[in-house]
């Protein structure tokens, strides 16, 4: 079904308000992971706040969807949308990854409510959801898995041994994701260890591949339909997105990875972030029917 008008806005304003949010936990905290949020943040966005049979007030449901979110150096992002859902008091995020906080720079899922896997330890996310959907296979039950993969994090093998075995064992009910945002902590991906034809690896492993905008959340919502409906193949999303993503000094820049921010960083940034959403919606408004 295509996305309304409505929707859209609804959803632009909802990743615009988390923006600032996880700028400010990132000024609070004194530094963070804050370049890979901004890049993902549209697509968790797009999975929590319309498409997930997700209730924060019973976040053990076990009929609920299950997000992995692998890239687990983006607490930030997480914790700034889960304190949104309500699922973690908004005033810890002043407190995050300070000594003795709850909220580590890897958030912790015995500590935190809603989150279905600590993660972190890049490549291991992949296996983890692969289970899941499989043991909703062996259950009879209909939830779904997302995963939510980093491109830099797609140098690890065993996302590649988990790719292939969720292809092998027909697993469409798990829906992976790439934040597709060209970067990592030394650099650009094509730089670092190339991942191109990055589609066409997803498909030899036997992916039925969509490529897209990730900062569009037409094409965003476009796609996850699609992996919903999948009877075939499993889904691989590759969200083509821009690390640092409304904020002019951290865009594109892979020295972004992890970064500290102080007042005049904050105020630049927070600007940066009007302008962008003012962007985006005035986008919306000439493009949606």
């Amino acid at each position: 079904m295509a996305l309304t008008k409505q929707e859209w806005l609804k959803l632009e304003e909802k990743a615009g308000e988390l923006r600032k949010l996880i700028l400010e936990t990132t000024h609070w905290a004194g530094s963070g992971h804050i370049g890979g949020c901004m890049s993902a943040i549209d697509v968790m966005v797009a999975l929590y706040y319309k498409y997930m049979n997700f209730d924060p007030k019973n976040p053990t449901d076990p009929e609920r969807d299950r997000c992995v979110i692998s890239k687990g150096h983006i607490g930030l992002a997480i914790a700034a949308m889960f304190a949104d859902l309500g699922l973690i008091d908004r005033e810890d995020l002043k407190t995050f990854n300070h000594t003795g906080s709850k909220l580590g720079i890897h958030l912790d899922c015995n500590k935190v409510p809603g989150l279905d896997a600590s993660t972190g330890s890049l490549g291991h996310g992949s296996s983890i959801a692969l289970g899941m959907a499989l043991a909703a296979k062996l259950r009879n039950q209909s939830y779904k898995t997302y995963l939510l993969l980093g491109d830099g994090e797609c140098d690890e093998g065993s996302v590649w041994e988990a790719a292939m075995a969720t292809a092998h064992f027909k697993a469409n009910n798990v829906i992976t994701i790439v934040d597709r945002n060209h970067n990592m902590i030394d650099g650009n991906t094509e730089d670092v260890m190339a991942l191109e034809p990055f589609a066409d690896k997803w498909k030899a492993f036997g992916f039925d591949v969509k490529v897209i905008n990730g900062h569009r959340f037409d094409e965003i919502c476009e796609a996850i339909e699609y992996a919903i409906n999948a009877k075939e193949k499993p889904v691989c999303i590759i969200a083509d997105t821009v690390k640092g993503q409304g904020i002019s000094y951290m865009a594109g820049n892979y020295k972004w990875h992890y970064g500290a921010i102080d007042d005049d960083k904050f105020a630049l940034a927070m600007k940066d972030l009007d302008k962008y959403y003012a962007e985006r919606i005035a986008f919306v408004e000439k493009e949606a029917k």
